[in-house]
């Protein structure tokens, strides 16, 4: 399913967050959105799983305006993996996960043989099955996400939007998501802060600032040494590893800001002798 944003901006608390995006999410492709803290990502995912209206602009699922759909049709179309999420605590793993099939259901149906079918899949597929019987409240950070990866892929929707999915994750895990998300074939969203995931994971990346789209593209065509000394104040190579023939990003060093020049002192005024 291609997802649209169309010239999409979205105000908070009467400011501006998100500003003129325009970007084109291909059926089947993962896009990371880049950015540092308060660039506007999560704010721009949001509105495409209807938590945040733009007050301007579109996003398009196959050219069907989100916002004019209803949140059922909505559920259908797109699963979101969310930074926090309290509706699963005071449940099992195995009924959070079966709330994915909540869309498919009209009127108070009760889950049939082939939803859980659909949800035990899907747990074992992300390796929580051993957890089905505990309670959501008791888990890790690490296992809470993954369990909510869980119920977005029972869902079954054809756009998976997460934010943030890594955090709470050792980096076995991380790298075992990301795969997992690559082999799901959906149109995802992924806002990460994991530069070197983006690099080896994502097929386009959208880096924003300010709430704009600064650059978007392939991942080694945004994320460049001086892209990450500009704009993450990092110093960085990006190096190849030949077995894999994957992009890296080699971290170096904070880029640190030059002094200020100091004033001559008054009492001492520049070319007099003292």
């Amino acid at each position: 399913m291609r997802v649209v944003f169309d010239e999409v901006s979205v105000s908070r608390g009467g400011r501006a967050v998100v500003e003129n995006v325009s970007l084109d999410v291909p059926s089947g492709a993962v896009l990371g959105i880049l950015g540092t803290n308060g660039s506007g990502k999560s704010t721009l995912l949001r509105t495409v799983y209807r938590v945040l209206r733009p007050r301007h602009g579109r996003v398009l699922l196959d050219g069907d305006d989100v916002w004019r759909m209803s949140p059922r049709e909505a559920a259908l179309r797109v699963a979101v993996v969310a930074q926090e999420s309290h509706d699963e605590f005071g449940i099992t793993v195995a009924q959070a996960v079966l709330l994915g099939r909540t869309p498919h259901h009209r009127g108070f149906g009760s889950d049939t043989a082939q939803d859980r079918g659909i949800a035990a899949e899907a747990m074992a597929r992300v390796g929580v099955s051993a957890l089905a019987d505990r309670q959501v409240a008791d888990l890790s950070g690490g296992e809470r996400q993954r369990v909510l990866l869980a119920r977005a892929i029972t869902q079954r929707a054809r756009v998976l939007v997460l934010d943030e999915p890594t955090n709470h994750l050792d980096i076995a895990y991380r790298l075992e998501l990301m795969d997992l998300i690559r082999e799901l074939g959906l149109t995802t969203l992924i806002a990460l802060h994991d530069l070197d995931l983006a690099l080896g994971h994502c097929d386009r990346v959208a880096l924003l600032a300010g709430g704009r789209v600064d650059r978007a593209g392939t991942p080694e065509e945004v994320l460049t040494s001086d892209v990450l000394r500009d704009r993450f104040r990092v110093h960085a190579d990006i190096v190849r590893t030949p077995a894999r023939d994957r992009a890296h990003i080699l971290f170096n060093g904070v880029v640190r800001s030059e002094p200020a020049p100091t004033d001559p002192s008054p009492s001492s005024p520049e070319g007099t002798r003292t």
